[in-house]
């Protein structure tokens, strides 16, 4: 029963990590950033996989650590993808 949960628990984490990597990279740049709610606005070019055109708009981020990375004023590279039904950036880098 281990060695299944064990299979079981890294078969998951593998599809997770996939799931993540599959998802474009968009060129932005950071607004505002708002820590008191875990968001960010950023204007940025298409997100094909929300079929979105370019605009600047707030998102959620998926871990509040993400916004100490940036700040207003930086261009960045981002992922984002609906995570229970709110825009949410999942990955941000400054850009180089």
């Amino acid at each position: 029963m281990k060695k299944i949960l064990t299979a079981l628990s890294a078969a998951l984490l593998a599809a997770a990590a996939f799931a993540q990597a599959a998802l474009p990279s968009v060129d932005g740049e950071v607004r505002k950033i708002d820590t008191e709610t875990n968001k960010i606005t950023l204007k940025h070019g298409d997100i094909q996989n929300l079929d979105m055109t370019g605009m600047t708009m707030v998102f959620r981020v998926k871990d509040p650590a993400l916004l100490a990375k940036v700040k207003a004023g930086d261009k960045v590279r981002f992922t984002a993808d609906k995570v229970d039904g709110a825009l949410t950036v999942l990955s941000i880098d400054p850009a180089n």
